[in-house]
């Protein structure tokens, strides 16, 4: 007797998922230059995961190339924006979806780029407010999420994630942030020679240590970034009380000292930086605060005494008022440098 069996492949376009075992996404066959791609004449399958120093914060460029390197995930154009999703990869298995969200009418707008702490994903990204306040005071956002974080912790066992595995969280998103930027400077539609960047919590950590090794961050507005790894892991409610002796050994902070941000911040005081702190933050300890706000650049610190004086200010300057009006003036002290060297 003769079975037929017939297989229907449905594709369908699934929304994000917030979980943090989120299912893979398909990958598209669109290429962002608009160069169609079809499976049957995909290339050989990558080499294996690529070796990468956590312990060296630059990307070593030989190790980390691209395997994926601006596949377009659809655009869509909006009444003040359009918004494109693109994918990279450069590790085997953990591509990168980067959210790029240009105003309308502006032909090649600066770049600030957004970071947001562990656990969140992408979700706001597609929100309509959010791409709108992003991009109306004509700058491009480009928004991604780190390492284990939100879909890129699929693949992983489950006991490891973004705090048990806290070297690799910090340095391999670091170096994302780095070979991310190769990639927008490359696009002509795009100045992104000089960015800002916004980060909040572990993201804001993160910005901390790309800047430290990448001089095209000329600006960063930090939110209750993390640091102070010895006092955050002995008191942080973001770590499982069941989980905190084996982030307290020696070991284990001797291997995370070279992803603290403390020892980077003063690195910093040539560029344009702000520290916000909410005195009231849940997931930062007070006294790891009071390490970060002493290793903070003179003048660069700005306190809330809790989260709805932040949001209150917030609402006053909005996200992008502060990284705008640096990228402002830093253009115009260049122009006023090249006007004195007139004749």
């Amino acid at each position: 007797m003769l079975a037929v069996i017939v297989f229907l492949l449905i594709d369908t376009l699934a929304c994000p998922c917030t979980a943090q075992q989120a299912a893979p996404a398909a990958i598209p066959t669109v290429i962002a230059s608009g160069t169609a791609s079809k499976a049957e004449n995909a290339p050989s399958p990558a080499p294996a995961k690529p070796r990468e120093d956590w312990s060296n914060l630059l990307a070593d460029r030989n190790e980390l190339t691209p395997l994926v390197n601006g596949l377009s995930m659809g655009e869509g154009k909006f009444s003040t924006y359009t918004r494109e999703l693109v994918r990279l990869e450069w590790r085997r298995g953990d591509p990168i979806d980067i959210y790029i969200v240009k105003p309308q009418g502006i032909a090649k707008p600066k770049v600030i780029l957004y970071l947001y702490g562990f656990p969140n994903d992408s979700d706001r990204f597609m929100d309509d407010g959010w791409c709108k306040r992003e991009t109306k005071d004509g700058y491009a956002a480009v928004g991604f999420v780190s390492a284990l974080t939100g879909v890129r912790f699929r693949n992983r066992p489950m006991k490891e994630w973004f705090i048990s595995e806290l070297l690799e969280s910090m340095s391999s998103s670091t170096h994302d942030v780095q070979l991310i930027l190769d990639y927008l400077q490359k696009r002509p539609d795009l100045s992104a020679d000089q960015v800002g960047m916004f980060g909040q919590g572990s993201g804001a950590s993160i910005a901390i240590l790309a800047a430290s090794v990448d001089p095209r961050i000329q600006a960063l507005d930090l939110l209750n970034p993390w640091g102070d790894w010895p006092d955050w892991l002995h008191t942080s409610p973001v770590v499982p009380d069941q989980e905190r002796d084996r982030y307290l050994t020696p070991e284990f902070l001797q291997k995370v000292t070279v992803v603290d941000p403390i020892n980077y911040l003063p690195q910093l005081k040539n560029r344009a930086l702000r520290v916000q702190q909410t005195m009231d933050d849940p997931e930062s300890p007070t006294r790891a605060q009071i390490k970060v706000a002493a290793a903070t650049p003179s003048g660069d610190l700005v306190q809330f005494k809790d989260a709805e004086a932040h949001r209150e200010a917030w609402k006053a300057h909005g996200l992008t008022g502060w990284l705008a009006e640096q990228q402002v003036m830093k253009q115009q002290g260049a122009m006023e440098g090249v006007a004195k060297k007139l004749p």
